[in-house]
């Protein structure tokens, strides 16, 4: 009714003015952000070592320049659209930002760093300077390729080179250097990986481990050693993390989440690495 009653007023010129607070996460919106319903997430079911999806971007109703179609005879420049297609471009220029600050990171160093800081939800300010990256090269998915079981032809087939998985020593799958982990846990079971950072910030800089919200649902995570330091850029270090299950309890819930948070107090950088576990 207030907004009938305006404009049936005799002023000459309505107008209204809109204004951009930015997107509202957490606070009075704790739902935001949230993965699509039509997204799949969680362990991957031909792999579950490994943990999906790597990052979102936004994807839910987005405002964007349309190209005009002849085939429907469209002329509106602009469209909201929902999906890939509008999340894909988001991270393409998200990737493209980070590439033109750093020309001398390849492929690897610039996905690493928008996965490291997302932990889930891309973060494109913070990916410009992550403090550390899980690098990753092609030539490390063959053990994992090998590992999950695929013959010759097909890990040739997928890596574009003849490959022998005789002559390689297969991994499991969630020791493929990834900034997440999926673990699957029974009663009683204990696992250890590995992962590798490389040191993409200061050349002087000391990281402390700290692992949230498993504790309390019976997982025991030790991480060796808990603290790197780092005296160069490029200067990379591993560190191992063991997964104890403390109790056989049958749980309401399959899967219990939390994250394992490297933090550098004398630099600022936080990076943090989800860990989903899966309750035999």
């Amino acid at each position: 009714m207030i907004l009938t009653d305006y404009l049936r007023s005799p002023a000459k010129r309505h107008t209204a003015k809109l204004a951009f607070q930015g997107t509202l996460i957490g606070g009075t919106n704790p739902s935001a952000p949230q993965l699509g319903s039509f997204s799949s997430r969680g362990p991957s079911l031909q792999s579950p070592g490994i943990l999906k999806p790597d990052v979102i971007g936004p994807g839910i109703d987005i405002l964007a320049a349309w190209g005009a179609s002849t085939d429907n005879a469209t002329e509106n420049p602009f469209n909201v659209r929902s999906g890939t297609s509008t999340s894909c471009p988001h991270l393409s220029g998200v990737a493209a930002l980070i590439k033109s600050a750093h020309p001398d990171w390849d492929e690897q160093n610039v996905t690493a760093a928008v996965f490291g800081v997302g932990a889930g939800h891309v973060d494109p300010s913070r990916a410009l300077d992550p403090g550390l990256v899980y690098d990753i090269h092609p030539d490390d998915y063959i053990p994992y390729l090998c590992g999950l079981g695929y013959s010759d032809k097909h890990v040739t087939m997928i890596v574009q080179r003849k490959v022998s998985c005789g002559d390689v020593i297969p991994v499991p799958e969630a020791q493929l250097n990834y900034p997440t982990f999926s673990i699957r846990l029974g009663a009683g079971d204990r696992k250890t990986y590995t992962r590798t950072v490389t040191n993409v910030g200061p050349p002087r800089s000391t990281y402390s481990a700290v692992v949230r919200s498993l504790e309390e649902v019976g997982i025991a995570v030790t991480v060796v050693p808990s603290e790197i330091k780092f005296d160069e850029v490029n200067e990379k270090a591993s560190y191992a993390v063991t997964f104890t299950r403390l109790d056989n309890i049958t749980r309401s819930t399959a899967v219990s989440r939390g994250s394992l948070v490297w933090s550098a107090a004398d630099c600022g950088y936080t990076v943090v690495s989800t860990i989903a576990v899966v309750f035999l």
